[in-house]
C-alpha cells in the first residue's frame, strides 16, 4: 500500500531522478496492479480510494475504423470511406471521433507537409464535418510528425472545420515549438501519450503548449501520479483526456481516474470496447450510447484473462503505424500505411 514510496524509489533508482519513459512505463503497470490489489482487498473500486466518484459516466471517443465492405488499403486515405465510418460511429452514440490522415510517418523527424498532405487532410475534415455536422467533435491526430512551421501551416488549413483538438503536431519533446503552434492557430493543442510523470506535464502547461492533456496511465506513472497530473491541469484550467494505447488494463485504469477527477474531458476507447481487446477482460466495462458507465466492481473493475492472452501471442513484426525511411517526396505521392488497429 506504500505506493508513494514505491514511486519515489523507482524515480530515483540508478540516480535517474528524471522522467524516463521505459522505467516509468514498467512502473506504471506495477502501480496499477497495486491499486487493483488494494481495491479488491477493501472491496471498493479504486476511484473510491482516491476521493470518490465525481462522474457517473465518461464521454468516450474512438478512432474511425474500416467497415466490413471497405478496402482497408484505401480506407486511411479515403475521405468518403472515413465519412461513412463516421456516420456509423455517430449512430452508435459517439460524440467525438478521431482520425489522422496527414501521413506519411517518417523516421526522419519533424517535416514540412506536402501540399498533397494538406489537401487530403482538408478533404477528410470537410467530408466528416459534412456528415456529422454538430453531432460530434473532430479530433485530428498527427503523431508528432511535423516541423513547427509545417504544423502551423496545416493547422491553419484545418481551422474552418473546427476540430476540438490538434494532437501532438510536433515531436513531444519540442515543448517550446508546441507552445508557438498553440499561439499561432485557433485549434486547441492536445498532447501527452508519450510523456511521463507530473514533471513533463507541468512543463507543457507552464509553457502554454497544450490545453488538453492526454496521459496514458500505462506509461505516465500510473494512477496516483496521473491524479497529480490532473490536479496540476485543474489549477491551469486544462482538460484531461486519457489516451489508450497499452490495452484493456490501461483502459480500466484510465476509467478509474476519469470517474474521480473534475476536469475530465473524455476518454479514448477502441470502438465500443469489444473485439479481442474486450475479450481479454472479465467483468466487462459497460459502454452505453457514447459514454463509459462508472464501474462498481472492486479494484480497477476487471479481471484479466491471462490464458486467452498466452494462447494468442503476437508473432508479427509490423507496427500499426508504419514508418518510411525516405524523406518526404514533394513531387510524387508519399507512401502511407497508417491507422490504428484493434
Amino acid at each position: 500500500e506504500n505506493i508513494e514510496m514505491m514511486f519515489r524509489r523507482t524515480y530515483s533508482s540508478g540516480f535517474t531522478q528524471r522522467p524516463d519513459l521505459s522505467i516509468i512505463g514498467a512502473f506504471s503497470g506495477l502501480e496499477i496492479a497495486c491499486w487493483d490489489i488494494l481495491g479488491k482487498a477493501h472491496n471498493r473500486p479504486v476511484y473510491a480510494l482516491l476521493g470518490g466518484k465525481m462522474n457517473d459516466r465518461i464521454r468516450s471517443y474512438t478512432y474511425l475504423y474500416p467497415m466490413e465492405h471497405h478496402d482497408i488499403s484505401k480506407f486511411w486515405t479515403s475521405p468518403e470511406m472515413q465519412a461513412e465510418s463516421a456516420i456509423e460511429m455517430i449512430n452508435l452514440g459517439f460524440t467525438a471521433i478521431k482520425f489522422d490522415p496527414a501521413g506519411p510517418y517518417t523516421a526522419r523527424g519533424g517535416h514540412m507537409p506536402a501540399l498533397t498532405d494538406i489537401e487530403l487532410s482538408v478533404k477528410m475534415c470537410a467530408a466528416i464535418r459534412d456528415v456529422v455536422g454538430t453531432k460530434a467533435d473532430l479530433l485530428f491526430g498527427t503523431h508528432g510528425q511535423f516541423s513547427t512551421a509545417g504544423a502551423i501551416r496545416l493547422g491553419r488549413a484545418l481551422e474552418p472545420y473546427d476540430p476540438l483538438w490538434y494532437e501532438e503536431p510536433v515531436p513531444p519533446d519540442n515543448i517550446s515549438s508546441m507552445a508557438k503552434i498553440a499561439n499561432s492557430i485557433r485549434i486547441p493543442i492536445a498532447t501527452g501519450e508519450r510523456l511521463s510523470t507530473k514533471n513533463e506535464f507541468f512543463q507543457v502547461l507552464k509553457e502554454g503548449a497544450a490545453s488538453i492533456l492526454q496521459p496514458a496511465l500505462g506509461r505516465s506513472g500510473g494512477i496516483l501520479e496521473t491524479k497529480k497530473i490532473a490536479a496540476i491541469a485543474e489549477v491551469n484550467n486544462a482538460h484531461i483526456a486519457p489516451h489508450l494505447y497499452a490495452g484493456p488494463v490501461e483502459w480500466a485504469a484510465n476509467i478509474q481516474l476519469a470517474v474521480n477527477i473534475p476536469n475530465i474531458l473524455m476518454a479514448e476507447t477502441i470502438l465500443t470496447g469489444g473485439g479481442f481487446s474486450g475479450d481479454l477482460i472479465k467483468n466487462k466495462i459497460i459502454w452505453d450510447d457514447g459514454f463509459i458507465v462508472a464501474p462498481t466492481s472492486p479494484g480497477i473493475g476487471i479481471e484479466f484473462d491471462e490464458e486467452l492472452a498466452r494462447n494468442n501471442k503476437y508473432n508479427e513484426n509490423r507496427l500499426h503505424l508504419e514508418m518510411q525511411d525516405e524523406p518526404c517526396d514533394y513531387k510524387n505521392s508519399n507512401t502511407f500505411a497508417g491507422g490504428a488497429s484493434d
